[in-house]
């Protein structure tokens, strides 16, 4: 399965994405909204393509040159949420061209209209307002700040 934007062409990572993955699972911003996941090897990342992308419909995010730039996807079944969530991350040398934006708006589309989800979460880090700027411009409102198992930190918690 494919999707496609005006600049962008969204598609399931595959094992040849390692060194993509393993790339942006070291990215400071992935580090720092999402968390290290110990990802340190393309073996590493091979397996955590196999395992976690596996899971949910996740796509690899390429530019018109087929560059991988970042992820964007719908996460399904994160714990202490109440439905799925739109999760996205990208490179930093990719960031501020709206790609995020753009990505996460065909994204939400596949969730509600293929998908049929009623309602779509998402989560950032409180301090991450780039992040927080892209969810209201796809449509999410902030609801409430949340305290998701596993995590130290509260997360901020919006929704459609």
């Amino acid at each position: 399965m494919t999707l496609k934007t005006e600049r962008l062409t969204l598609s399931p990572p595959e094992a040849a994405d390692a060194a993509f993955v393993l790339e942006l699972l070291n990215d400071p911003g992935w580090i720092a909204n999402i968390g290290d996941r110990g990802v340190r090897t393309q073996d590493d990342a091979r397996v955590y393509i196999a395992d976690r992308f596996s899971k949910s419909p996740w796509f690899v995010v390429r530019d018109p040159t087929g560059e991988a730039v970042g992820m964007c996807g719908i996460v399904v079944g994160r714990e202490g949420l109440d439905s799925p969530d739109i999760g996205y991350a990208f490179l930093a040398r990719h960031s501020g061209h709206g790609y995020a934006t753009e990505a996460a708006r065909v994204v939400l589309a596949y969730a509600q209209e293929t998908m049929g989800l009623a309602k779509v979460a998402a989560i950032t880090t409180p301090t991450n307002t780039a992040s927080q700027r892209v969810l209201e411009k796809i449509g999410l409102r902030f609801v409430q700040m949340i305290n998701l198992p596993g995590y130290e930190e509260p997360s901020a918690y919006f929704s459609t």
